[in-house]
């Protein structure tokens, strides 16, 4: 029976989507096949379609349908890290000589990509405000071939409405790219809106708990999905099989938690609007962000993450991530457990002096899925009250 036919719910398909007992003894998880090679059945005679395990290994592939049914796709392919997973599609989709919109709001690490690495072999790229489809469209070159979204947005939770720029990025002959790490397809399913391919960095909350690194994508698309496979084989930043085992555990509790983290969020968010010491608060929950109307439209609900600034300047925003307690001082986000962090000089400085320049007063938060009391109590103690 194949995944599309065991429901049509979000829940269900986590825990089932791949996850097909094991033949031999009857295990309901999948196994970690800690395998490099493969006995074959004669020359060339493949034993279920597998050889090597760069090119395909059994964990792997219960991980990469597990994550093609969850956001509605026809290939999900898993990858060591998120940045490896962007890497692949940039390379199968782009040539020399051309063009990306990219967003002004997005993860420092694109942009370090685009900026650092893609731009030596000859690709251009150019910044919009993805929230306003018209930006976008001005962009746009002759040579466009990827419009680049983040929605929600890192680190300034932007919201861009993916069916808009959908239509503009079909009027241009481009594929649209939408990185839906902050979402996770449990909330916002950005190929029923018009993507051609999700990205995600399995670190976040897919993992859920801080234990792995990946990254994926999932394509609209089957041919785009063999296209990618054949390079994710050719260049070999493959998910190992521990790691895919860890992340298909985490895909299993995704809707659970991001009840839990929204929950939380919205509380959190609701008590820094009303702090004396936090001049804005970055939430799409908020009836009064630019987003939120958006937000509501295209998603579930609106996620664990918030980005606030503080009066004082950059020096009290690093104070305030210095004395929080139950928030951990770290980078990565997506985990059960609560995370604070300064972007500029943490997850975000290497967009220091460009057009993705990040607010120096600006803090950003993962909150997690602990009792939300203890987490109003430490950031008010780390505020100052």
């Amino acid at each position: 029976m194949s995944d599309r036919h065991i429901s049509q719910h979000f829940e269900t398909l986590a825990i089932h989507a791949g996850n097909t007992a094991d033949p031999l003894t009857g295990a309901v998880v999948p196994p970690i096949y800690q395998v490099s090679t493969y006995k074959q059945d004669g020359v060339g005679g493949l034993r279920g379609g597998y050889e090597y395990s760069r090119s395909a290994n059994p964990t792997r592939t219960a991980l990469e349908e597990n994550l093609a049914a969850l956001e509605g796709g026809r290939r999900g392919l898993a990858f060591a890290s998120g940045l490896a997973a962007e890497d692949c599609l940039l390379r199968t989709l782009l040539a020399p000589g051309d063009h990306v919109v990219i967003p002004n709001d997005a993860y420092g690490g694109t942009f370090r990509l685009f900026a650092k690495v893609v731009a030596r072999w000859g690709v251009e790229w150019s910044v919009a405000d993805t929230s306003d489809p018209a930006a976008v469209r001005a962009a746009i070159t002759p040579k466009t071939k990827v419009i680049w979204v983040e929605t929600p947005s890192n680190p300034l939770l932007g919201i861009t409405d993916i069916a808009a720029v959908a239509q503009v990025a079909r009027d241009a002959g481009a594929r649209l790219v939408v990185d839906n790490t902050f979402a996770t397809p449990y909330l916002q399913q950005p190929l029923a809106l018009g993507a051609d391919v999700v990205v995600h960095s399995l670190t976040k909350y897919m993992g859920g708990h801080s234990d792995v690194v990946g990254g994926a994508l999932v394509t609209a698309d089957a041919e785009l999905g063999e296209e990618l496979a054949f390079h994710q084989n050719a260049m070999g930043a493959v998910a190992g099989p521990f790691d895919s085992w860890l992340v298909l555990r985490g895909t299993k509790t995704l809707s659970v938690r991001m009840d839990r983290h929204s929950e939380n969020a919205a509380r959190v968010a609701d008590m820094l609007t009303r702090h004396p010491r936090v001049t804005s608060v970055l939430y799409p929950g908020l009836p009064d962000h630019p987003g939120h109307e958006v937000a509501a439209k295209q998603m579930r609900s609106f996620g664990g993450m918030i980005s606030f600034r503080v009066e004082g300047g950059e020096q009290a925003a690093v104070e305030v991530c210095n004395r929080a307690q139950v928030f951990t001082l770290g980078e990565s986000l997506g985990g059960v457990e609560s995370l604070i962090e300064h972007p500029g000089r943490m997850t975000h400085a290497s967009v220091a002096g460009s057009q993705l320049e990040v607010p120096a007063d600006l803090v950003r938060l993962s909150v997690g899925i602990e009792n939300v009391d203890d987490l109003l109590e430490d950031l008010q103690q780390a505020l100052g009250r």
